[in-house]
């Protein structure tokens, strides 16, 4: 059985080396970072807007979401997080967030503390840029989010997601033959993408009748992967991936 320590390193690796090339030395400088492993239940928060860290999270397992609250309980998510990820890696620094993180399914985190992290960077230089290249990643995915909220239509906006997350989540190997786990609810993808729930499932009912996707079980099946590009104008490039990946 694979330990919470394997797991929770061996995914950080698997992130960092599907953006950047990592040495032997590297990937074992990884494997000794200390942490300190949390569960959560859906709808939690790890960090709040506001909140002074001296720790950053990695998803381990599940989905989490960076988000903002307006008044009366308004919620904007900027961007989903997956395994492998590290959300709040900003906040080495910049020690006050800004927004919050919070768990969008059942989620596991590894705690790490900052002070480790930045030994770690200045010690190795190559993990230091490996990490700032996934900092770059998160950049380029909040203006592709901003294009698609600002000038895609709402069915073009959804296969653009689409089409990221599959990208993603088949990086980290959790994504293959065209399908993914898609665990987050339609209130999630609402608040991502700008819509009332209603109209989040009137674009999902779209896409399943011109048979571009299906969903059953939780999970995403991309059925017609060359249409959901053209429709989007999906280029990867943005994600910074060293293999990109096909249907």
């Amino acid at each position: 059985m694979v330990s919470a320590a394997e797991q929770s390193l061996g995914v950080l690796i698997r992130k960092l080396e599907s953006i950047a090339p990592l040495s032997p030395e590297e990937r074992q400088a990884l494997a000794r970072l200390p942490f300190t492993v949390r569960m959560l239940s859906p709808g939690q928060d790890i960090v709040r807007e506001g909140d002074r860290t001296t720790q950053c999270c990695l998803v381990v397992q599940g989905w989490t979401g960076r988000y903002r609250l307006l008044t009366r309980g308004r919620r904007q998510i900027f961007s989903f997080h997956i395994p492998g990820d590290i959300p709040d890696l900003e906040s080495l620094h910049r020690p006050v967030m800004d927004h919050s993180v919070a768990s969008l399914t059942k989620t596991m985190v590894a705690l790490i503390p900052h002070e480790n992290l930045r030994e770690l960077t200045a010690s190795h230089p190559g993990l230091a840029s490996a990490f700032w290249r996934s900092t770059l990643v998160d950049g380029a995915i909040f203006r592709a989010w901003m294009l698609g909220l600002g000038r895609r239509s709402a069915f073009e906006h959804m296969a653009h997601l689409f089409c990221e997350l599959y990208l993603k989540l088949r990086a980290v190997g959790l994504a293959g033959d065209g399908r993914y786990p898609l665990p987050i609810t339609q209130v999630d993808l609402g608040d991502a993408l700008g819509l009332s729930n209603v109209h989040v499932n009137r674009v999902l009912q779209v896409l399943r009748g011109q048979k571009l996707i299906s969903l059953h079980s939780s999970t995403l099946v991309i059925e017609d992967w060359a249409a959901l590009v053209r429709i989007s104008e999906f280029d990867p490039a943005y994600l910074g991936l060293e293999k990109q990946a096909v249907l």
